[in-house]
């Protein structure tokens, strides 16, 4: 009985904290309690629309082999060069944190991070080709539709 008691204590332990493929309406709402709707002057769907196009809705997502030898990570696929720090390359990491805490099903230190990208980023949301090339100009209204929001 102590062994089953601690396998379950272990299982819990061992799945805090990991990533989590999100659906469209539960990644909209979660991001409007995060504070994101309206943020810099950017609607909600704009950015379930940049998350659908990075990550297809996965915190645990990773892009490798950029061309400057930098990685995507989480929800929102934030640069390692720029945003976040990963391991010993060099970063600016202008977020201030380690880019495996984007890897979580904790949405916060995405949104937080996103938020600086938009405000300090000369482009705004255009800091990310897949809202320049899917989501900017086109109606959006698909990604929030029926979520109750």
């Amino acid at each position: 009985m102590k062994a089953l008691c601690l396998l379950a204590l272990l299982a819990c332990v061992l799945t805090t904290g990991q990533g989590k493929i999100f659906s469209r309406c539960e990644l909209a709402r979660s991001l409007q309690q995060l504070g994101l709707n309206g943020y810099a002057g950017y609607s909600l769907a704009n950015w379930v629309c940049t998350a659908f196009h990075e990550s297809s809705y996965n915190t645990d997502a990773t892009h490798y082999n950029n061309y400057d030898g930098s990685t995507d990570f989480g929800i929102f696929q934030i640069n390692s060069h720029y945003w976040c720090q990963y391991g010993d390359e060099q970063s600016s990491n202008i977020c201030g944190i380690q880019c495996s805490e984007l890897l979580t099903d904790n949405l916060g230190p995405s949104v937080a991070c996103a938020k600086l990208v938009v405000r300090d980023s000369a482009n705004g949301m255009g800091a990310w080709v897949a809202w320049r090339s899917y989501c900017q100009g086109e109606n959006l209204y698909q990604y929030i539709e029926g979520c109750d929001l």
